[in-house]
């Protein structure tokens, strides 16, 4: 096989680079067998000409999109099931497939049996007897059933009390009748709803002995098993195109009268009894646990996107040379320029941080799930708030970041070649589902609020809100000397400081006598100032404490660079919320200037591994897709073979010249 001819520019980059990318790589993918697993995967999946697009979903109509969609999902399915059938399909390979940068590669719009794995199946495991487990699992599993969970609606998201669709439970027959009974109650969002699912986990309003009981969840057939025409009182389709993940099959669900049997109601938390007795659950919170679930992998997620816009805008700006410096001298790659630097390089240390982050709260969520096996929901509410408040964060970074980088690379960058559009809109749509971001940072303010009370009380709290009990007691945070450390333990300061206005600001609404609810909301704009600022400072924490600890673990020539990419992230975050750090502590000009001299030195420091680093991603060409960022660099090349793919291209003349533009010119002779 003859060697890769690469760009000369992106090459010298590559031969000054101070370490070995691939060591970054193994890292990156957790380890050398998982290093080992992933190029397994890659070649199994990326190299089957049946996953291969023959057109850009951007020239095919949303019908075609939908259809080789599904195509390829069948196709990436069968290949799952013969993995298990070797033992080899672990967790891992789910969430490369199905979330991660691999399932991206072979689904650019998204995979219309992405909803089956990812939450129809963890929702039967996490809230189904062991009955109902083992009745729905294996039919799950080997997909005789494709599933999809249907919980928002056309009127109400995030605010799950507000649901409209309601199951009434039927002693007589052993029934629930569920109905969607308005337009608003339509469940709305579902992948693979509209076409693809024939079974759904539908959450209602509960009803047994005409007495409301709270939100439960039903397995409900939505379609026939031979035929696939929907099911008596279902009205199921496709709610149409979006921003992005156009072949996700979203769609929409209204239930007219629609009868299941008791044991479809799945019953893990609460049960309701054949005579319509209800035994409510232990902790209502339980019943969230699938979606603090899905929210640990989407912080994850969001690592992938910005490693991919990231790799993609560095290796441009290596290749793209313009607007010299020194006018005498030619052109310079526009890497050289420092702006450029501090558009893209900040987004490589959010890649790498948000992965640590997400790789740390997952761990955690693990831990929790044994816990709460064993019926111990201490550190639950602990982990709610941060699974929500990391969720709102990483995803609104990320999709600034992927933003940033397109604006890096010019006009090229706005091209569908580029790929931006659709990595920006996979990104973007993470700010919504699973918890729309306001909500999320509200939701994890509330906890924060409370828990700063009970500090006040002198009670000691749980790890990552204990900076808060410390800050109570320093009062005063005094001699910031712009080490990381000092940026780590103001972030820490500054988010109990947050914290205590927004206690205060409700405190203070509530003795002019508001209800409480009034008082949080009036108080909205500091409770998620709070929350912003408590998910930071525990990224700030995780990354000092994590890359300090890998730092020691790695050659000396990979410290360094990840040194300098603790010291970009924390100084550049520091810089973005330096008013509040302004209103906190005792911070001067020349502290403000001494950062922004350490942010430009950790660019010019990090500039010739730049390219190296966003190697180390390990991204293969199919999983960046893009022109301006594949590994030759021949960014020009690769754009004339994207025009090529156009259809208007395909004929010298298009049939809108003779029947429209012609006759339009002559019209006057």
């Amino acid at each position: 096989m003859p060697a890769l001819e690469v760009n000369p520019d992106l090459q010298k980059e590559r031969n000054t680079a101070t370490f070995d990318p691939q060591e970054f790589s193994i890292f990156w993918a957790g380890g050398v067998e998982k290093y080992k697993e992933k190029k397994a995967l890659e070649k199994l999946f990326l190299e089957d000409p049946a996953l291969m697009d023959k057109l850009p979903t951007s020239y095919m109509s949303h019908k075609e999109l939908y259809e080789d969609s599904l195509r390829k999902a069948c196709v990436i399915g069968e290949k799952i099931r013969k993995l298990r059938a070797d033992g080899e399909d672990g967790v891992d390979t789910y969430a490369a497939l199905l979330g991660g940068s691999l399932g991206a590669a072979l689904l650019k719009e998204g995979n219309p049996m992405s909803l089956h794995y990812v939450m129809f199946v963890p929702t039967i495991m996490g809230q189904g007897t062991m009955e109902q487990q083992v009745e729905w699992l294996p039919k799950a599993w080997d997909c005789e059933i494709i599933g999809t969970y249907a919980q928002t609606e056309l009127g109400h998201g995030t605010f799950l009390r507000g649901l409209e669709t309601r199951a009434d439970y039927d002693a007589s027959t052993q029934e629930f009748v569920i109905n969607t009974p308005t337009m608003t109650a339509y469940k709305w969002w579902p992948g693979g709803l509209g076409h693809t699912a024939n079974y759904a986990v539908v959450v209602a309003q509960l009803y047994t002995k005409g007495e409301f009981r709270g939100l439960a969840p039903f397995i409900v057939q939505l379609r026939d098993m031979e035929t696939h025409q929907p099911m008596p009182g279902i009205d199921i389709g496709d709610i149409g195109t979006k921003l992005s993940m156009k072949g996700v099959n979203n769609g929409y669900l209204g239930l007219k009268n629609v009868r299941v049997p008791l044991n479809h109601m799945l019953m893990k938390n609460q049960q309701v009894l054949p005579d319509g007795t209800y035994v409510a659950p232990k902790n209502s919170v339980l019943t969230y646990g699938t979606m603090m679930f899905v929210r640990c992998v989407l912080i994850r997620d969001t690592a992938h996107s910005l490693a991919k816009a990231s790799t993609i805008a560095t290796r441009y700006s290596a290749v793209r040379r313009q607007s010299p410096i020194d006018p005498k001298e030619p052109e310079p790659q526009i890497m050289d320029h420092t702006t450029q630097q501090l558009k893209v390089f900040p987004q490589i240390s959010k890649a790498i941080v948000f992965k640590i982050a997400g790789d740390t709260i997952w761990n955690m969520y693990n831990v929790l799930s044994g816990e709460l096996e064993q019926g111990n929901l201490e550190r639950l509410p602990e982990m709610h708030a941060l699974a929500c408040c990391l969720k709102a964060i990483c995803s609104a970074d990320a999709s600034a970041g992927v933003e940033i980088c397109r604006l890096s690379c010019g006009g090229h960058g706005f091209m569908d070649c580029s790929n931006f559009p659709a990595i920006y809109g996979m990104t973007t749509a993470v700010c919504t589902y699973e918890g729309e971001n306001t909500v999320m940072l509200l939701q994890t303010a509330r906890y924060l609020v409370k828990v700063y009370g009970q500090a006040l009380a002198g009670e000691k709290l749980v790890p990552t809100v204990a900076y808060i009990n410390e800050a109570i007691k320093l009062k005063k945070f005094v001699n910031f000397d712009c080490t990381l450390e000092s940026i780590v333990k103001a972030f820490q300061f500054v988010a109990a400081n947050k914290t205590r206005v927004a206690y205060e600001q409700i405190e203070m609404r509530r003795r002019q006598g508001h209800s409480t609810e009034v008082a949080a909301n009036l108080s909205g704009i500091f409770l998620t100032g709070a929350a912003d600022l408590h998910g930071r400072a525990f990224l700030a924490q995780t990354a000092y404490t994590e890359l300090t600890a890998i730092s020691k673990q790695v050659s000396p020539a990979l410290a360094d660079v990840l040194k300098v990419v603790l010291e970009l992230y924390l100084v550049d975050a520091c810089l973005n919320r330096i008013g509040d750090f302004l209103r906190f502590i005792e911070f001067t000009d020349a502290d403000v200037t001494k950062l922004e001299m350490r942010l430009e030195s950790c660019l010019k420091r990090l500039r010739p591994n730049s390219v190296a680093l966003v190697d180390s991603f390990d991204l293969h060409d199919r999983v960046l897709d893009s022109a301006l960022g594949a590994y030759d660099g021949k960014v020009y090349d690769h754009i004339f073979e994207s025009i090529k793919k156009n259809p208007l291209n395909k004929e010298p003349v298009n049939e809108s010249f003779h029947k429209y533009l012609k006759p339009f010119m002559k019209a006057h002779l």
